[in-house]
Order: structure tokens, then C-alpha cells, then sequence
């Protein structure tokens, strides 16, 4: 059995300059945990494959092609491939998302 604290996750470079950490990675799917501290944002930016986000701790906006919804603790988001999307934490405290892509992406995101 694997177990990992995403808390103590060993986070890496990324062209957004925020926190993440890939906590899980096979042939078939991907999870990143992000952390964005009040007033980071994820660049804008387009995945090649299906994405969905689960919302950790605190509150953000997030952005979906022309749609935008704030939204907190507890909610998943579905975010299709190829569409444009972002996280923005405008709240006061910490915003802790889990990103899982499904299947695990062949080609690299695009940033915008």
C-alpha cells in the first residue's frame, strides 16, 4: 500500500509559480495537489485530456472557458479537455485544490 500525506509532498517547478506536488502518477492518471495562498492564481491554461477538481480547503473563482463560478470546501469541478480554465484564490485564507487528470496526459499543458 501507498500513502501520501499531500501536505508533506515534495512539490516541483511549474510555469504557474505555485505550489504543487504530483501525488499520483501510472500509466492511466494523474493527481496534482495545488496549494495557492490568498491572492495566487494558475495562469490561464489548456490540458489536453479531461481534468476534474476537487476542492480541498478555503474558497476560489474558477474559470471555464467563458464560464466563471466561485466556488469552496468539498465541490468537484469538471473541466473538459482542451478548454481553456485557471484558479484564482481571491479569499482570505488558502485554497487547496486536488487537480486529477484522466487519462494521464501524453502532450503538455499549454499555458495561455
Amino acid at each position: 500500500m501507498k500513502v501520501v500525506d499531500v501536505r508533506q509532498a515534495e512539490t516541483t517547478p511549474n510555469p504557474h509559480g505555485v505550489q504543487a506536488a504530483r501525488v499520483y502518477d501510472t500509466e492511466h492518471a494523474q493527481a496534482v495537489h495545488i496549494l495557492l495562498r490568498s491572492g495566487e492564481s494558475l495562469k490561464r491554461h489548456v490540458t489536453p485530456v479531461d481534468v476534474f477538481f476537487c476542492v480541498l480547503e478555503g474558497e476560489g473563482t474558477v474559470e471555464i472557458g467563458e464560464e466563471r463560478r466561485r466556488v469552496g470546501q468539498d465541490t468537484l469541478v469538471e473541466s473538459p479537455a482542451r478548454i481553456p480554465h485557471r484558479w484564482v484564490n481571491d479569499g482570505a485564507g488558502d485554497l487547496r485544490v486536488l487537480v486529477v487528470k484522466v487519462p494521464r496526459p501524453r502532450e503538455e499543458t499549454r499555458i495561455l
